[in-house]
């Protein structure tokens, strides 16, 4: 029995495959029209002291930069981090990831390894259950695997 008589035996509904399309959001943007387009026109608060962003000053591999965002939140039901966002602003793509968080994630923390496509400054972003946000910057310096520096 082929494949299609048994769907058709079975009762199965038989499906085309269809060609995979990727998510275009964000693509060759601003980091400025990138900001608008999650965040609107809200202000974003100095997180200086709340926002620990751990990134190498220089990336001697512009393809493998570790970073990690740790913040200072009680993570309870009334007052947690919902949201940390890592922004490139010289890629191509500014926002690199995002992270979704809860209160029961007990601590506000992520890290990853992200591309920088050349020197510039990378942020944390950090949405607040309330919707405040918060954000710090540091500028990093990427001599090799990257397009600037």
């Amino acid at each position: 029995m082929t494949l299609g008589a048994l769907g058709l035996a079975s009762g199965l509904p038989l499906v085309q495959p269809r060609r995979a399309h990727a998510q275009t959001l964000g693509q060759h943007e601003t980091v400025d029209e990138a900001l608008k387009r999650i965040f609107g026109g809200r202000p974003m608060k100095d997180g200086t002291g709340v926002v620990k962003l751990d990134i190498p000053l220089i990336a001697e591999n512009g393809a493998v930069v570790p970073v990690s965002v740790d913040v200072t939140s009680p993570m309870t039901p009334a007052n947690y981090v919902k949201t940390i966002y890592v922004v490139a602003d010289k890629n191509r793509i500014p926002v690199v990831f995002r992270t979704t968080l809860g209160p029961e994630a007990g601590h506000a923390a992520v890290g990853a390894t992200i591309r920088l496509g050349e020197t510039g400054d990378v942020r944390a972003i950090v949405e607040q259950s309330d919707g405040t946000l918060l954000a710090v910057k540091r500028e990093v310096k990427v001599t090799v695997g990257g397009c600037g520096g």
